[in-house]
């Protein structure tokens, strides 16, 4: 793999891409709560991403992959799929996107508790 040294340009599309991809966290996070499935969540971010950001979900076919998120639950190391599994009070959830714009790649995560988290859990 070669290593390309980005121009300002191109370092200032990388930048909004990352700031893109923090946005559908910080939008996701109140919905963040039991009761809710990650099947919810993954359709409340390919929304946000296609329809507000007017950007690409990467994650969506990539590989096979078939949604625009990863929930990773509790015991979930990463990269869980998105389902009708909901979330409930104490859970742990990662929610992993990556976002594209101008060609350029928006990837970061985020946890969340889901409700009160067990005393363990939130140190």
């Amino acid at each position: 793999m070669q290593i390309t040294i980005k121009t300002p340009g191109e370092q200032d599309k990388m930048r909004a891409a990352g700031r893109l991809a923090a946005s559908v966290l910080d939008m996701i996070e109140p919905f963040v709560r039991p009761g809710v499935s990650t099947e919810e969540l993954d359709q409340r971010c390919y929304d946000f991403i296609v329809n507000d950001l007017k950007s690409v979900p990467a994650n969506l076919n990539y590989r096979g992959f078939p949604k625009t998120i990863c929930t990773s639950v509790n015991h979930v190391v990463c990269h869980g799929i998105p389902g009708e599994k909901h979330l409930k009070s104490g859970d742990i959830v990662n929610i992993d996107v990556t976002v594209i714009r101008d060609g350029f790649h928006g990837d970061t995560s985020r946890m969340y508790f889901a409700g009160k988290p067990a005393v363990l859990a939130s140190r």
